[in-house]
């Protein structure tokens, strides 16, 4: 029942809030737009209410995704159109990544080949922003490809380093036999260092430390690992001046109103400006933020549904990672549990971080918010990591009922 509560609740937003942008569009808009509402809403209704029956997954979780990516698209159909209608796109990829992550942690049974796979690739991949790759506010983590497109390797390679680090932690007890997970996590730090991106590498950094923790229970070195990273966070503030800038901004974005600090302060604005419901869908100035559209959704969602709203879009968040931290701690395998907790982390870490740096509590890390932002390689990455999480649950489902039909027989 609850189940078909958000269906609808979605379907309904997602298509009131369509046919409202939809009546002020300009004429070029109005039939993608037409598209692009049909598709979300038949999509969403779809896979909440039918991908469980279809693929063993949870529906609430597939509920709550569904809401925010619904969201996200609605959002950016409203301050960026033509990003909208693409976003709709990346929606449809995320999906199918989505279906088929969940089904290859559901029925692969040894991940060693796929796991030493996907490390080389992934040095591999966070390698060719250094050589081939475009500065891009301070940090060169972007890779053209065709067509004047970009993607950004080091968030495909989040998972790679979720798997690895399951497998060898799962698998191997021992700190020196851990050590190829340890090692493949360092050198993607030292590469993402390099590229200077370093709001993925804290992502990168405090994953690979809650799963080691996870998995050891070693209170000691997890704490020394903890204390490490400060270091290496004071080392990256004194090396690159465009983190001196950040932090400088996040202190005092009023010493320059104008330029760092100009970016920050609208986003205060907004949200400010929006109140506790909004100014309305369409409404409020979020040009005036650059990175409206990806880094500072969430200000964008404050000042045009309301402050309420944005704490319901976080309580949604909550509910979310409850759910897949529900179904790791579930698990009977060691590995799926780690893949599940590694995958939680990730997503918990990164929207932690955009949201605490967008009302000014900690300095803007310059990551995306998952499912809200626009971004190709962000969205589909988040979407195969929900998929994970699926095929986790997936895996304790039929378990749960092979358990129950055991114990049928014997009785």
């Amino acid at each position: 029942m609850t189940t078909w509560i958000i269906a609808l609740a979605t379907a309904c937003f997602e298509g009131l809030g369509m046919l409202l942008t939809f009546s002020t569009a300009d004429e070029a808009h109005k039939v993608p737009f037409a598209v692009v509402s049909l598709v979300m809403v038949i999509l969403g209704l779809v896979s909440t209410l039918k991908f469980p029956r279809w693929f063993s997954m949870d529906p609430l979780m597939m509920g709550l995704t569904n809401f925010l990516c619904g969201t996200g698209v609605l959002l950016l159909c409203t301050v960026s159109p033509d990003r909208g209608i693409r976003q709709c796109i990346f929606y449809v990829a995320g999906l199918v990544i989505m279906v088929v992550f969940s089904m290859v942690v559901d029925r692969v049974r040894r991940f060693r080949g796929l796991t030493l796979v996907s490390m080389v690739l992934g040095i591999v991949a966070l390698t060719l922003p250094l050589i081939f790759g475009q500065w891009v506010f301070g940090a060169k983590n972007w890779l053209p490809v065709f067509g004047g497109f970009s993607i950004q390797p080091s968030e495909f390679v989040k998972l790679s380093l979720i798997l690895s680090l399951a497998y060898y932690f799962s698998s191997h007890r021992t700190l020196l036999q851990m050590l190829p997970a340890i090692l493949f996590t360092g050198a993607c730090l030292l590469l993402l260092m390099l590229q200077r991106d370093l709001g993925t590498a804290l992502i990168y950094y405090l994953t690979a430390l809650i799963m080691f923790f996870v998995a050891s229970g070693n209170l000691l070195l997890t704490a020394l690992g903890l204390g490490g990273g400060v270091g290496a966070a004071l080392l990256g503030y004194r090396m690159f001046a465009h983190v001196k800038v950040r932090v400088a901004m996040w202190r005092n974005p009023w010493s320059d109103p104008m330029g760092g600090g100009y970016q920050i302060i609208q986003a205060l604005l907004a949200i400010g400006s929006g109140g506790l419901y909004g100014m309305g869908l369409g409404q409020g100035t979020p040009g005036k933020i650059p990175a409206y559209y990806n880094d500072f959704i969430f200000a964008v969602a404050c000042e045009q549904m309301g402050q309420v709203f944005g704490i319901a879009l976080l309580l949604i968040y909550v509910l979310l990672f409850a759910r897949g931290i529900s179904a790791s701690l579930n698990c009977r395998h060691s590995m799926n549990m780690l893949l599940g907790c590694g995958t939680v982390a990730a997503l918990s870490i990164q929207t932690l971080m955009i949201t605490a740096g967008v009302i000014k509590l900690i300095p803007i890390t310059g990551v995306t918010m998952p499912f809200l932002s626009y971004g190709g390689s962000s969205y589909v990455t988040c979407m195969a990591m929900v998929g994970i999480l699926q095929g986790v649950y997936a895996i304790n489902h039929r378990e749960e009922r092979t358990a129950m039909a055991e114990g049928g027989n014997r009785g």
